[in-house]
């Protein structure tokens, strides 16, 4: 019994001096924090400041491996304020990225009206049939990726929304410069 009593007695000093308990409660908030961060977009709107709050809670704990409890609380501590900053830093990012999405649907709708008044005025010239073809592809194209990306706008997914307007934009762009490439030509040939 009294080697029991001595063998207790040393782990408890032994706990004393590596700082007491395991902050095993600041640990779970870190972990919970993560969570919540992650649930309001923050791995994909605040990346940064999310990834530095999974490290400051894998120290932590690494630390309580190491039976350094001190150093585990404060690690855990700077998880979680880490994790409630990127949380905030997403519900930021996801303003911004809608508002870019939104602002690419709307210059690709004006994209789309100019391209249209285009076509229509080169259909009543003497414009290559190819040309008319890409272009009536681009722009059909073009709806089509608008009407994608308002669904992507409506699911919250603004990353695949702008994707894909930047996408057929080029592909318009493309289409329209090679029509006015086309309809100026033949101005050349008369000078």
């Amino acid at each position: 019994m009294p080697s029991r009593l001595a063998a207790a007695f040393a782990i408890a000093l032994t706990a004393i001096a590596c700082g007491g308990n395991p902050p095993d409660k600041e640990i779970k908030q870190a972990r919970a924090a993560i969570e919540a961060a992650r649930g309001a977009g923050a791995d994909q709107y605040a990346k940064t400041e999310y990834a530095a709050a999974q490290d400051a809670l894998k120290r932590s704990e690494d630390a309580v491996a190491d039976r350094d409890y001190r150093l585990a609380l404060n690690h855990a501590l700077d998880a979680r304020e880490r994790a409630e900053a990127a949380a905030r830093q997403a519900v930021d990012g996801k303003v911004i990225a809608r508002a870019d999405a939104d602002r690419a649907v709307r210059d690709l709708t004006a994209a789309l009206s100019d391209a249209r008044a285009r076509l229509k005025s080169a259909e009543s010239a003497r414009v290559a049939p190819r040309i008319l073809g890409d272009l009536r592809r681009a722009i059909a194209d073009a709806d089509a990726a608008v009407q994608k990306a308002r669904t992507s706008i409506e699911a919250g997914d603004y990353a695949a929304a702008t994707a894909l307007i930047a996408e057929a934009a080029v592909h318009l762009r493309a289409a329209t410069h090679d029509l006015e490439i086309a309809q100026s030509a033949p101005a050349r040939r008369r000078h």
